[in-house]
């Protein structure tokens, strides 16, 4: 990578990072704040009641899923509220016309999710040692399912937001998609408690494989092989990567 690549992409991550640590009561508490409450309510309260879950106590188990959650939805949010927010400012015309290619201008917005997703994740997973003494099984797992999940997501929020007409349209597919298949990816639950049938319907849910490899890594243990789950994974970054500079290669959204 050239200087002035390296230059602009830095300049593009410091404006990301900067713009979401501003006002960091609104990207990084509200997400800190819902996890607590996911802790106090479904791990202690409930989970009392339910007791074991795959071998662990529920508290333990749902740790890795509500760490992820916090991922996914940061990462996404920050990238497609910040992208639409340069188009719908016209700030993204300055860009284009710079010097540099577009993959720079993508690795940039993608820097910006991934690392408010693992500011935030950090910081859930700091928050859920106040109610676990849990240790992590595979440390450098954890951390590389970390980044790969707010890559894979911060570029689904980068398609959103190219494709977004209005500030409604960035909130659509969080609502009615992101969110059910966050909840029903194996977040409270084990896919072995669903009947068969069920069983193979989730395993067509992407977050199904995030969560458990992630959950492999923090417990050691997983509904899926690690193998599927990272072929999906990866799958899945390639494919949306692949379409995000496409469609910032066309100006899709941007030009017309």
């Amino acid at each position: 990578m050239s200087r002035n690549y390296m230059v602009a992409l830095q300049t593009i991550l410091y404006k990301e990072i900067k713009r979401f640590m501003r006002i960091w009561v609104q990207t990084i508490l509200p997400s800190t704040i819902t996890s607590s409450l996911y802790f106090l309510i479904f791990g202690t309260l409930i989970g009392s009641r339910i007791g074991k879950m795959n071998g662990h106590d529920y508290m333990d188990f749902i740790v890795p899923g509500l760490i992820l959650m916090a991922v996914i939805s940061n990462a996404y949010s920050n990238v497609v509220s910040s992208f639409y927010s340069t188009k719908f400012q016209h700030h993204i015309e300055e860009m284009l016309v710079a010097p540099i290619p577009n993959w720079v201008i993508l690795l940039g917005y993608i820097g910006g999710g991934v690392t408010r997703g693992l500011i935030v994740g950090l910081l859930v997973t700091a928050v859920s040692f106040l109610f676990t003494d849990l240790t992590i099984a595979h440390p450098m797992l954890t951390l590389l399912v970390f980044i790969l999940t707010g890559v894979l997501f911060s570029a689904a929020g980068f398609i959103n937001a190219v494709w977004a007409k209005s500030f409604d349209d960035i909130s659509i597919v969080p609502t009615f998609v992101l969110t059910p298949l966050i909840y029903l990816g194996g977040v409270f639950y084990s896919i072995d408690l669903l009947p068969a049938f069920w069983q193979k319907v989730s395993l067509l849910n992407p977050v199904l494989y995030v969560i458990n490899v992630f959950r492999y890594g923090i417990l050691g243990e997983s509904d899926i092989s690690l193998v599927s789950g990272f072929a999906v994974i990866l799958i899945f970054i390639t494919v949306l990567l692949g379409v995000s500079l496409r469609l910032l290669d066309k100006g899709v959204g941007i030009k017309n």
